[in-house]
């Protein structure tokens, strides 16, 4: 059984120009993966000549966009992987927040590719 975790971050950026590194195929290919492709709702994820397919579930712009893999949809696990990004009110600072599901041996490795990713993104949006 896979475990839900939160990742959260504090970036120093725009809401406008983080909505277009993760919610756009051209965005998630700069810094998740190698490169994205979106065809009929779902979308491609590719990592070293190995490919992951993704159905979008949701995406509200500048609040998430929620995805889950195809392998877990066929497994019938309740799962997704989401990344939100949530303002504060008072000082316009934007965290993002990432929820995803691990197998519990597998989590500390999820966490650390995850932490690997949003590295790349700090570098590409400058924060």
């Amino acid at each position: 059984m896979k475990e839900k975790f939160v990742i959260q971050v504090l970036l120093k950026t725009s809401a406008k120009v983080l909505e277009s590194k993760i919610s756009t195929p051209a965005g998630l290919g700069e810094w998740f993966c190698e490169d994205v492709n979106e065809r009929e709702g779902h979308y491609f994820f590719k990592w070293d000549n190995h490919e992951e397919k993704a159905a979008l579930l949701a995406h509200k712009p500048f609040q998430f966009i929620r995805f889950k893999w195809s392998e877990d949809e066929e497994n019938n696990l309740d799962t997704f992987f989401e990344i939100a990004t949530e303002k504060d009110a008072l000082t316009s600072n934007i965290t993002l927040v990432i929820t995803d599901f691990s197998y519990p041996e597998d989590k500390d490795n999820s966490v650390m590719m995850w932490e690997q990713q949003i590295v790349k993104l700090r570098r590409l949006i400058g924060s």
